[in-house]
């Protein structure tokens, strides 16, 4: 089965207000989506990982430099187009938009194969210890606004969230350490006993870091999201050493042999990987399996369309408990509660995440129909692309 075309297709809207975190605004929503066709009908869906700009340069990776290396090799070799792919884009770069782009090439050919065997991916990649799967409702974002205002909304939005269904939520820092310490103080006395998670977005420096995270500690905090630059590997560990609050990390890292560092390193609580930029399923896997190897337990960071979210859905089913026993550590599914019209209306058939959550209790099932499980409306696609 030969691939005959990759196309990409970056999705735009305005958004109906300015939203932030700690290094920047934004006022549009941009999802980057890779479509590749085989020679015998069956068409593939990915995700790359990068808003505005980032998206319209990973097309340009997309097709004019992976897809000639790939067009007119078997769709099922996914792990030879991905070391071909990674060992010619070596000398051009290990990380960052070259491996984001093949992430959604690698999502769109794992889509492929199940399609092909008829089987969702949990089924291709071992089975599914789970048929559904814990969500937290991720909101709070940063606005132009007052430190007063941004604490009474934080407040009225942290318990909406938990009114939703939502067995835990996430808020967004970046105000300056004393103003954000006032905000998680509003959130964590809004949610009760659910969980509430702190997401810097990697805004602090060490000793700022451990100003707040102290404060976390205090209010029982379930983790802190990137309080520290991603490359500050030291602070990483100290922090973990230092305090109690979870420290969670890793969606800035790409493939295995960055990860191999941040593992061995003994810096994180909790691993975040993000299957759409670090090498798609196929890199995915192998870094479950070296968090997994330190004992380190994974929580999946997804941000972007519905197919992402469909992507991760299939690897939470996949993913081992670990360590086992009869009431295992299980990972949850990260909803982002603000509007997105790319997660909520691409599919012809939504997956309703919202509406699950409501009725099942928190929790959402996992998709069994072949390959990813869901399939993005071309009309809809026609309306938003950009070129």
């Amino acid at each position: 089965m030969k691939i005959i075309s990759i196309t990409s297709h970056v999705l735009q809207c305005d958004m109906p207000t300015e939203l932030g975190y700690s290094q920047q605004y934004y006022d549009k929503r941009t999802a980057h989506l890779v479509r590749v066709e085989t020679d015998e009908g069956i068409t593939g869906w990915g995700e790359c990982f990068g808003p505005g700009n980032v998206a319209l340069a990973n097309k340009t990776i997309v097709e004019r430099v992976i897809a000639p290396m790939v067009v007119g090799m078997d769709a099922l070799d996914r792990d030879v187009i991905w070391h071909k792919v990674y060992n010619l884009l070596r000398d051009h770069g290990q990380k960052g938009m070259p491996i984001q782009s093949l992430s959604g090439v690698d999502i769109a050919l794992w889509d492929i194969a199940g399609k092909a065997a008829n089987l969702p991916i949990h089924k291709l990649i071992g089975g599914a210890h789970r048929k559904d799967v814990a969500v937290y409702g991720y909101g709070m974002m940063l606005k132009r606004e007052s430190v007063a205002d941004h604490v009474a909304r934080f407040k009225d939005e942290a318990a909406s969230i938990i009114g939703m269904g939502f067995g835990a939520t996430k808020m967004k820092t970046g105000l300056g350490p004393r103003d954000d310490v006032k905000l998680c103080a509003a959130v964590a006395e809004s949610v009760g006993d659910a969980k509430f998670m702190v997401d810097a977005n990697h805004c602090y420096t060490t000793s700022d870091a451990f100003y707040v995270g102290r404060a976390l500690d205090e209010m029982g905090a379930y983790w802190f999201e990137e309080p520290v630059a991603p490359e500050d590997h030291d602070g990483y560990r100290e922090l973990r050493a230092g305090l109690s609050t979870n420290i969670s990390g890793g969606e800035a890292e790409f493939a295995r042999w960055g990860w191999r560092q941040i593992l061995e390193n003994r810096g994180l609580d909790i691993a975040q990987p993000e299957v759409c930029a670090l090498g798609g399923i196929t890199e995915y896997l192998r870094v479950l399996a070296l968090c997994h190897a330190h004992f380190t337990p994974v929580i999946n960071h997804v941000w972007g369309s519905a197919i992402a979210v469909a992507t991760n859905l299939q690897l939470l089913a996949a993913m081992p408990p670990m360590p086992g026993g009869l009431y295992p550590w299980e990972p949850m599914l990260e909803f982002d509660t603000t509007e997105n019209r790319f997660r909520d209306h691409l599919l012809t058939d939504p997956l309703d995440i919202q509406g699950q959550v409501k009725r099942n209790g928190g929790r959402v099932k996992i998709p069994e129909g072949p390959g990813l499980g869901v399939t993005p409306d071309p009309d809809f696609i026609k309306t938003y692309e950009i070129q």
